[in-house]
């Protein structure tokens, strides 16, 4: 028999619906010569996954395609069982699964395709499919092409209703197109045949106040018992959004106190956007006192609450009540940014609590908080090198991959880092200078390590009890203790050897008497004049 092959593609990162390929396996010169007229009946195509179901049915299809990861490989087997499964015809849910993958992968050439096939098709849809498409191409930043689909929804014999209607408004204040809004707002009944809701309503109010149209805001929220609408908390959250985003905080206040005033309960979003109104005029005594209320209250902060809130102390550089809610943070299970966890540890550098930054980096690496040592401080590498094309990089952005690197013993690319860091004008401190000591002793390479240390104390960066513990405990288990004295003598001739940094080698030279002979009282004579 015959035997066919067919193949999908992407082209340039997107799935294209390609045409049948069928292509003939290869036979002997003499037999094709005698070979009689094609039986095109005996031809097979080869399925695109094996093995492929003997018996179909819509909603099998429906779940292969959406379970399949392979974006082009999903589109093979749609587009294989309409037109090679005998007996097996699409309907609204197989269109639904394809359209809904195409669309969440941004792929909206292929999408239109199909939507285009079921239109023609004239198989009776839902609304669905056509929410999914607009919702996606707001979040593309394609406003145009959202507005476009709600309008051609009639075309597939199916009547718009609120739904669609609120998902087109809440894409266009996505994209910031206000006015369009407060246009199809008022067209709504007259032109699209749709009667809004509360919800629409809101979604128009947010509209306003994104523009700064408090006062239009205000009338909106007015009008709406007219309208045989009631206005809910959503709706005087984001008036109150709207008076905290031009910095009136009386305005907000005056709200929020309705909002108790009418007997609903303010939820976490509410309570936080008061408090990152007080946080961004430097008020944080005012929103600490919100965060209390909201406590008070029964109400459990979220982790936008938490972002505002440890930002807020990281620029009053109050480093130990950001590290503080930063583990509460974490108690309750919320998964802090990369930029929000760097952050504090930035802070906890500047203030020389670099022993507590060093800690909190491996409990937040323990916590998949930031990059790993299973590949993801490339991915972090690869983001640094696009963003700083735009930008010079901070120290925080330095130390945050840097160590990442040195987690990972890529100290070839820390170092790197590290002189690109200087060429840029930026001081190391003593995190990013520990990160790398820390780095070649776990390597075994000692003596870089110390040479580090060396140009440490050279530069009049402040050793610290990290930095010690790292290169005394390298030294001892390389059996080279007699050196911790060359250590101490640097430290002690470069006037970098604080008070506590004393009392930890004392006592880490008595918990290791017997790990060496004579060492102490080559310690002792290097600092007896400390």
């Amino acid at each position: 028999m015959w035997r066919c092959t067919r193949r999908g593609h992407l082209n340039g990162g997107r799935a294209a619906v390609a045409p049948s390929a069928l292509a003939v396996h290869s036979l002997p010169d003499a037999e094709l010569g005698s070979a009689p007229a094609l039986d095109l009946n005996s031809y097979t195509v080869t399925p695109p996954i094996k093995p492929w179901p003997k018996r179909l049915f819509p909603k099998r299809l429906a779940s292969m395609v959406s379970r399949q990861q392979n974006l082009d490989l999903a589109l093979q087997i749609f587009d294989y069982a309409g037109k090679y499964h005998r007996g097996f015809s699409h309907n609204y849910d197989t269109y639904l699964s394809i359209i809904q993958r195409l669309s969440r992968a941004r792929a909206f050439e292929p999408m239109e395709s199909l939507l285009s096939q079921l239109r023609g098709s004239r198989i009776p849809c839902g609304e669905n499919v056509f929410i999914f498409v607009i919702r996606n191409y707001g979040l593309a930043g394609k406003p145009r092409l959202a507005l476009r689909t709600f309008l051609g929804i009639d075309g597939f014999g199916v009547q718009r209703s609120v739904r669609s209607l609120n998902t087109l408004l809440n894409a266009l204040v996505q994209n910031k197109r206000f006015d369009l809004v407060h246009t199809i707002f008022k067209n709504s009944k007259t032109k699209f045949g749709v009667v809004p809701n509360v919800f629409t309503c809101n979604i128009l109010i947010k509209a306003l106040c994104r523009k700064n149209d408090v006062e239009g805001a205000l009338k909106v929220l007015d009008e709406m018992p007219s309208m045989g609408m009631i206005p809910n908390v959503v709706t005087y959250t984001t008036v109150l959004g709207g008076y905290v985003s031009r910095g009136d905080m009386e305005g907000g206040k005056r709200v929020f106190s309705e909002i108790l005033d009418r007997g609903w309960l303010p939820d976490a979003t509410t309570y936080t956007i008061l408090m990152d109104g007080y946080c961004r005029l430097g008020r944080l005594v005012d929103a600490i006192k919100v965060m209390d209320d909201m406590e008070e209250m029964g109400v459990e902060p979220n982790d936008v609450t938490y972002g505002v809130m440890i930002e807020a102390y990281c620029k009053e550089k109050k480093s130990g009540e950001a590290r503080n809610l930063l583990d509460d943070m974490l108690e309750k299970k919320y998964v802090p940014s990369s930029v929000l966890c760097c952050r504090v540890i930035d802070v906890l550098c500047e203030q020389g609590k670099v022993d507590n930054a060093y800690e909190l980096w491996k409990r937040l690496l323990h916590k998949n908080c930031m990059p790993d040592n299973e590949g993801k401080i490339w991915d972090a590498k690869k983001l640094f090198d696009e963003f700083e094309k735009g930008s010079i990089p901070s120290v925080l952005t330095y130390n945050t991959l840097i160590a990442g690197m040195c987690e990972r013993g890529e100290l070839c690319e820390a170092g790197k880092l590290w002189d690109d860091m200087v060429e840029k004008g930026h001081v190391p401190n003593a995190f990013t200078y520990n990160m790398l000591i820390k780095g070649f002793c776990e390597l075994g390479n000692v003596d870089e390590g110390i040479r580090i240390f060396e140009e440490m104390v050279e530069k009049s960066c402040m050793p610290n009890q990290s930095t010690y513990y790292i290169l005394i405990e390298s030294l001892y288990n390389v059996g080279r203790v007699e050196e911790i004295s060359r250590i101490l003598s640097t430290a002690i001739s470069c006037q970098s050897l604080d008070s506590d940094s004393w009392e930890f080698l004392v006592a880490k030279c008595i918990r290791n008497l017997d790990r060496g002979d004579g060492h102490v009282e080559r310690v002792m004579s290097e600092i007896s004049t400390f």
